[in-house]
């Protein structure tokens, strides 16, 4: 039985130890080199004498973020990425929220750090000469349970302060099993890594490649806005399979980037994060016609996914792709406001169940009582579920079918209004890249952001009001030439609120 995380790269390495474990566009290390710089790195923060608690990373793109990821583990400690490029203001909350026992930086870094933390600081070009402490290493794991915090992510918090997500060993060995059983990954799968480490689209990449003795290369930022140069780079590296974030799937329709190159390798593209707009999604399965699609879904609270489609049949563009069914050992309800099952066709709170569960949110006891709750169907003994605040059903297909945000349905004009429904509308058009709607309470108006080659207000009306009726339709428009995103690669709805407070 698997309990900790480094036992995939420990078998891997036993396996292929001269092969790439990981990689970017300049170097590449193996399962040998990552196994003995990470335990270098955990020995120096063992005689460091940091208790095993939470490890803050100041994070880049880049392979040495990894290696100090797994050095936490062998410490014993749990790891906290940090992108180095987040305001100042976040990173403080967070080094509130979670008091690490230290931070971890590059050289580079350390004058930004002593500004922002007080405690010990740790250099990890420093931490990467220590000598390996093989006694120290073995008393850590001999102490170690699955249910150990592995790492933190932070999301962001309605309130405007994040919530940092703890997730143990055995929720990302459950993710990585699932994932194994249902895609029959192999030693020959080559990853091309496209989310930020502090997003956990990144997890699955890290996991399945280590669990399956695989290759990752970690694509530059930089890339994304060159599309045709990055699908270049994937089929000059075999890429086998790409798990990103459906804002990255979609700017590659935007950019025409698979018009010259084919990816004769790639197998199977995933994509979550976002409802994808089945526009792009046939525009990638006209160029991969033999390429599996997987739309991925579920939240940072339960270990990055717990349901799968597979594109199995095609789609108008009017309609929404389904989020399919549950992985094993993992279940989904359907509660309605009074917390009971919906029937099938109706609409309800998805909710999770399974090993699959984070630990909670990190020192927030109140906002984990609230997501993380008793079953209501039962109180016959602790039965706990996570709350997603996502709404949906099933279809007649006994898909499942995510319709919208609990809190992104809006009362307007006496009807109630999915703003999913107006925005998958205006997804459909052609010169559309993409769109947002909002609604503005104070004065009652239902607020459409969208991206396109130039303003096109009118025929976007036009079309709207063609497919719905005239109370859903936007009553304000606004064009961007670049729709804002966060750092997890979606739309920035708290940015476009502070932009549609300033027009």
């Amino acid at each position: 039985m698997v309990c900790n995380v480094l036992e995939y790269l420990e078998s891997a390495k036993q396996t292929f130890p001269e092969k790439c474990a990981f990689a970017d566009t300049d170097r590449t290390l193996s399962y040998q080199q990552v196994e003995e710089a990470s335990k270098r790195i955990g020995s120096g923060i063992l005689n460091k004498g940091i208790k095993q608690g939470a490890v803050v990373v100041f994070a880049d793109r880049d392979l040495e973020s990894l290696l100090a990821f797994l050095g936490i583990v062998y410490a014993g400690s749990f790891y906290v990425p940090v992108d180095i490029n987040l305001p100042e203001k976040r990173i403080e909350t967070i080094l509130q929220i979670t008091v690490p026992e230290c931070i971890v930086v590059r050289k580079k870094d350390r004058a930004a750090a002593e500004n922002l933390f007080n405690g010990e600081i740790l250099i990890l070009e420093e931490l990467m000469e220590s000598d390996i402490e093989s006694e120290k290493l073995q008393e850590v794991r001999a102490a170690h349970l699955s249910t150990n915090p592995l790492y933190i992510m932070f999301t962001s918090g309605s309130t405007g302060v994040p919530k940092g997500v703890v997730v143990s060993h055995g929720s990302v060995i459950d993710l990585a099993e699932q994932f194994n059983d249902t895609f029959s990954f192999t030693a020959e799968e080559v990853f091309a890594n496209q989310a930020p480490f502090d997003f956990d689209v990144s997890v699955k990449d890290i996991y399945l490649t280590l669990k399956n003795g695989a290759t990752m290369y970690v694509i530059p930022k930089s890339m994304f806005v060159m599309p045709k140069k990055l699908m270049g780079y994937l089929e000059e590296n075999h890429i086998t399979t790409i798990i990103w974030a459906a804002s990255a799937i979609s700017v590659v329709c935007a950019f025409k980037g698979l018009e010259k190159v084919k990816l004769t390798s790639l197998k199977r593209v995933m994509f979550s994060g976002e409802v994808l707009p089945v526009k792009v999604l046939n525009y990638w399965k006209e160029h991969l016609p033999n390429t599996m699609f997987i739309n991925l879904y579920g939240p940072t609270e339960i270990t990055c996914n717990c349901t799968y489609y597979v594109v199995d049949r095609s789609f108008d563009v009017e309609e929404t792709l389904p989020i399919g069914r549950a992985f094993k050992n993992t279940r989904i309800l359907l509660l309605g406001e009074e917390g009971k099952e919906v029937k099938l066709g109706e609409t309800g709170e998805i909710c999770v169940q399974g090993s699959s569960l984070a630990l909670g949110y990190y020192n927030n006891q109140e906002a984990t009582k609230k997501a993380f709750c008793q079953n209501p169907l039962h109180n016959l003994y602790f039965d706990r579920i996570y709350k997603t605040g996502d709404m949906g059903y099933y279809n007649e297909r006994n898909e499942l079918v995510f319709t919208s945000r609990k809190d992104h349905q809006i009362k307007h004009m006496g009807h109630r209004i999915e703003l999913a429904e107006i925005e998958a509308n205006v997804n459909a058009i052609d010169f559309i890249r993409k769109c947002c709607c909002i609604y503005n309470k104070q004065q009652e108006k239902i607020v459409l952001f969208y991206e396109s080659e130039e303003p096109r207000d009118v025929e976007i009306i036009n079309r709207l009001h063609e497919k719905l009726p005239k109370y859903m339709c936007p009553n304000k428009m606004h064009w961007m030439e670049q729709i804002p995103m966060n750092a997890h690669e979606k739309m920035d709805r708290v940015k476009l609120r502070e932009l549609f407070s300033e027009v």
